[in-house]
């Protein structure tokens, strides 16, 4: 029997909502699966839509990672399969809305992700995929669940909308980023930055990118994803936008952004 793939862990943060960050985890996740990778996505946001972005219907989430956080349910037991082949997701219930007060007096609060990921490799690794990717989308605030994911997570990588205050809130990411590699994850780096929902029509997100590109330098991606309603309509259907409409601006961009990301990793690891 072939050992278990050690898989690349990425948490997908940004304090501010609406910033596209769980249309990207999903559709990043479907991206990376197109191209060969298997795929678990982890819903730690309590909102849950990555789950629903990805066709799982709430009745039937009967694990969540909230159980799997608890220490209730393995990731074997929770993971879901979906639609999109290669593609897994731990899915998220409104039940994670109290776990950062039923965990906060556990020494190991901030490890309970980590732990979990890392128990799969072991004891469930003839249940569990080899995923070679765990993308974490994170809830849009700087909270318990965010910490979890940064603590179990190789590396950050932000979605930044175009918009005039996009950088206002980086820096105090990239704060806590920092606190959370010098206190908890030694080895957690930004992986880097992604400019969504670019219009080109706008000068203002010509501005704002410029800028973006000025302030933060190479950890800003090149693939910029744009404005496009067949990614906005998507998440309605139960679909990631590579399956709803392949040939939309936003799925190649997408599919850019995962070539770009392996690429990356490719360097991450030779270095």
């Amino acid at each position: 029997m072939s050992l278990p793939i050690s898989p690349r862990v990425i948490a997908l943060a940004n304090q501010k909502g609406g910033v596209g960050k769980t249309t990207t985890a999903i559709n990043l996740g479907t991206a990376l699966a197109a191209i060969g990778e298997e795929v678990l996505i982890v819903d730690l946001d309590p909102q849950g839509n990555a789950s629903t972005g990805l066709g799982i219907d709430r009745k039937s989430r009967e694990l969540s990672t909230y159980d799997l956080l608890l220490g209730e349910a393995t990731l074997a037991e929770v993971a879901m399969t979906t639609a999109v082949p290669r593609v897994s997701v731990a899915p998220s219930t409104l039940d994670l809305l109290g776990v950062e007060l039923e965990i906060s007096a556990a020494t190991d609060r901030a490890f309970r992700l980590r732990n979990a990921l890392a128990s799969a490799s072991e004891r469930d690794s003839s249940r569990t995929r080899n995923y070679t990717y765990v993308l974490v989308d994170c809830p849009p605030s700087l909270n318990l669940l965010t910490i979890n994911g940064m603590a179990a997570a190789h590396s950050v990588l932000v979605p930044l909308q175009c918009e005039f205050f996009a950088l206002e809130g980086l820096s105090q990411l990239l704060q806590t980023v920092e606190q959370v590699k010098h206190a908890l994850n030694p080895e957690l780096s930004i992986h880097g930055i992604v400019l969504t929902m670019f219009d080109s029509r706008n000068s203002l997100s010509g501005q704002v990118a410029a800028d973006v590109r000025a302030n933060m330098g190479a950890a800003v991606y090149e693939t910029v994803i744009p404005r496009n309603v067949r990614v906005s309509e998507a998440p309605s259907h139960g679909k990631p936008v590579l399956l709803y409409d392949f040939k939309s601006t936003g799925s190649q961009a997408y599919l850019r952004l995962a070539a770009e990301i392996i690429q990356r990793e490719r360097q991450l690891r030779a270095a």
